[in-house]
């Protein structure tokens, strides 16, 4: 039985943090469904287009990868795609707290395990929120998003 899993989250951008998780946790499964939540009430910095074109095109080459949106609850879209896990990163105990909670409720509605990363050390300070600050402010973050990710 292949093992595959959907990685969600609203990768708005997806970053170096992102990609790391995505690599490492290759070597824990088969495939992975890079999942990109929808949520309406929440103003995103990237069209959601543009964030699966994004995404998209780090993985062209590897079809381990595929990238999807939903805009349901997180299990029920994993049993959609036929996932059997759900990965997720942590950067600090406030995440952890957070995650294990969710994994939790996941696991007793659905039965769908919660495969926790922890971020490498040299990039906890990375995320989503700061990187679309620093764009806000016309800042190059670069050092930021997979190297071959255009933002344009």
């Amino acid at each position: 039985m292949k093992r595959k899993a959907i990685f969600p989250g609203t990768f708005d951008p997806f970053t170096i943090g992102h990609y790391s998780l995505v690599k490492r946790s290759l070597e824990l499964v088969d495939e992975i469904v890079i999942a990109i939540g929808v949520n309406d009430t929440k103003k995103t910095y990237f069209p959601l287009d543009k964030r699966i074109d994004m995404i998209r095109s780090l993985y062209t080459e590897d079809n381990r990868i595929e990238v999807g949106t939903y805009d349901s609850l997180t299990v029920d879209y994993a049993k959609e795609t036929g996932s059997n896990f759900i990965i997720r990163g942590i950067r600090s105990v406030n995440d952890f707290e957070y995650e294990k909670t969710i994994a939790d409720m996941n696991r007793n509605i659905s039965g769908i395990e919660t495969i926790v990363l922890f971020t490498e050390p040299e990039l906890t300070h990375i995320s989503s929120t700061i990187v679309r600050e620093l764009l806000r402010f016309g800042h190059d973050v670069s050092q930021f998003i997979p190297k071959g990710m255009s933002l344009d």
